[in-house]
């Protein structure tokens, strides 16, 4: 492909690994790194470099994607990378599609070298749509640079949200939504069984009514998002306003830490 730019990819979680994968077949040149090493090993495999630390995975790049777990993570990776002065040269475009507030996003921001750009890009969608390229991207950062545009285009649909911030600040209120009615679901279906109906009688009634997305969430068998992260998804939320159902929400997801690695799917009875 002629608009084929050398990426370092940072993260190679759940979703990180199928994007990666997905930006390797479109032709881009990958280096990439992840805290765990041997995550790498099937990107390798199909053709991408590895490197040792997150600076040496960005020193050649042209664009920079990171996606990572939480504010924590990304401060963990973002910190060795801005204390190397070599390591981002002047041009470079970093796009963050991780999961962690607009907070975390613009003092990122504001810690680039000049010359650098930050794009905050979250992503709506699982690991199925991650590897098709379906993912439905929240770009902050309005005009997109040209490069961060193809990149993201190749990702999934891209909704341009506005400033620097706005895509993570989105993310919050979407992912917030997606969750509270799964949960809300899963009461629902909890309170059918206690009353004796056959859960799917509940699930087929429920799934008529406006909450027949949150049904098809609640039974989808093709994602993974763990519980662990979704509670930290609500937590961020929570973190900048007084939202007591989604607190109640996340009270209902940290109850169960043998579900912290499972699907959200798992807090349905």
């Amino acid at each position: 492909m002629n608009t084929a730019k050398k990426v370092a990819f940072l993260g190679l979680g759940h979703m990180g690994a199928p994007m990666a994968r997905h930006l390797l077949a479109q032709g881009h040149a990958l280096t990439v790194w992840n805290r765990t090493p041997d995550k790498a090993e099937a990107l390798v495999a199909a053709g991408a470099e590895v490197a040792a630390t997150p600076a040496g995975a960005v020193r050649d790049a042209e664009l920079v994607v990171t996606m990572l777990a939480d504010p924590a993570a990304l401060r963990a990776v973002s910190d060795p990378i801005l204390s190397d002065s070599a390591a981002l040269r002047p041009g470079v475009h970093w796009i963050d599609t991780s999961t962690v507030g607009p907070d975390a996003v613009r003092a990122l921001a504001g810690r680039l070298p000049a010359g650098v750009t930050l794009t905050d890009a979250p992503v709506m969608g699982s690991v199925d749509r991650a590897a098709t390229g379906q993912l439905w991207v929240l770009a902050g950062g309005d005009p997109l640079p040209g490069p961060v545009r193809e990149l993201l285009n190749a990702l999934g649909e891209v909704t341009v949200c506005g400033p620097v911030g706005s895509g993570a600040a989105l993310k919050l209120v979407l992912i917030n939504a997606v969750v509270g009615g799964v949960g809300l679901v899963a009461e629902a279906l909890r309170l059918g069984q206690v009353l004796g109906l056959p859960q799917e009688l509940v699930r087929a009634e429920l799934a008529r009514g406006p909450l027949a997305g949150a049904v098809a969430r609640t039974y989808a068998d093709a994602s993974h998002f763990p519980v662990d992260l979704a509670a930290k998804d609500v937590a961020l939320a929570t973190g900048h306003a007084p939202l007591p159902i989604l607190e109640a929400v996340h009270a209902t997801l940290t109850a169960r830490p043998d579900l912290a690695d499972q699907d959200l799917s798992r807090i349905r009875p």
